[in-house]
């Protein structure tokens, strides 16, 4: 969407990765809660807004709420330009064909899924969509 559109293109944990130099895992287990891992990391959005760039800044749906959703908002109303938030659905079904394994040091690990995990996950993704 980003190229389409001629924008910047960032991906939200990457660019915590990028700030923090760590990877992002590392800096959740440090955290008890997932709202002071995200309070902790709202500088990082902010950075982001600060660019004055057109861009694209993609993150998880379950992300976007409470600290990160406050800043958005600060954002809209301080700002001249324009705030979007899109939201992508899609079937529980094809976003398990999409899933992807990282290890804590964020490297994409190869994972062939056996039917049992499949099902496993499926139930997980089924059960959870509502949240997101």
């Amino acid at each position: 969407m980003a190229e389409e559109l001629g924008f910047s293109f960032y991906d939200f944990d990457t660019e915590i990765e990028k700030y923090f130099g760590k990877p992002i895992e590392y800096i959740q287990e440090k955290h008890i809660f997932q709202y002071d891992f995200r309070e902790e990391t709202r500088i990082v959005l902010k950075k982001l807004f600060g660019k004055k760039e057109n861009s694209v800044i993609a993150s998880c749906p379950s992300g976007l709420r409470d600290v990160y959703l406050a800043e958005c908002k600060k954002f809209r109303k301080n700002r001249e330009s324009t705030f979007i938030s899109i939201y992508i659905s899609d079937k529980p079904e094809n976003i398990l064909e999409r899933l992807t394994f990282y290890d804590k040091e964020s490297r994409l690990l190869a994972v062939k899924l056996s039917e049992e995990e499949k099902r496993h996950y499926l139930k997980e993704l089924k059960k959870r969509y509502h949240i997101f």
